[in-house]
Order: C-alpha cells, then sequence, then structure tokens
C-alpha cells in the first residue's frame, strides 16, 4: 500500500510532500487500518480551511480525499503525522 500526504498552507505556505509504502513491512496491517478509516471520513473535494490553516491531501494506492485543520478527525491527524515524519 502506497500512501501520500501532501500539506499545503499554514503560515510561511510551504508545501511538504511524504510517502510511505507499507509493502514488506512488519506493520503493514496497522498502517492499512489507519489508512482506510482515514479516507473514510475524507472529502472528494478540498474544504475550506482557516486563514494560516493546514489543508492536506491523502492519496492511498490512488484513492485521493482531502482534508483541513481544524476538522480533521484523530485517524487523520494520526496518519498524517506518522506518514510526515516516517515518510521520504
Amino acid at each position: 500500500m502506497r500512501i501520500q500526504v501532501r500539506r499545503t498552507g499554514g503560515f510561511a505556505g510551504i508545501e511538504r510532500l511524504a510517502e510511505v509504502d507499507t509493502s514488506g513491512r512488519p506493520d503493514a496491517q496497522e498502517w492499512q487500518a489507519l489508512a482506510e478509516r482515514a479516507v473514510a471520513s475524507g472529502r472528494g473535494t478540498p474544504p475550506i480551511g482557516v486563514p494560516d490553516g493546514f489543508s492536506y491531501q491523502i492519496t492511498v494506492d490512488g484513492n485521493t480525499v482531502y482534508c483541513s485543520d481544524p476538522r480533521l478527525t484523530d485517524e487523520q491527524r494520526k496518519l498524517i503525522s506518522r506518514v510526515l515524519k516516517e515518510g521520504a
């Protein structure tokens, strides 16, 4: 499973992109479950964010959803944090 997170916005407006490939990872099932829950509560179009807030594009195996601060679900927040931390 390929999970990609694109973060845009914020005070500086700097875009950040990270991707994790869970193939062969010992924790692949955990990643898959988290990604499925995060994508299930995403939107098909970018939501209107708040000034200086972050907007996110989450793509899991070609399926893209959008979300933004401050209305992230717990699953979205956790997935975004993990991908941005561990992804390349």
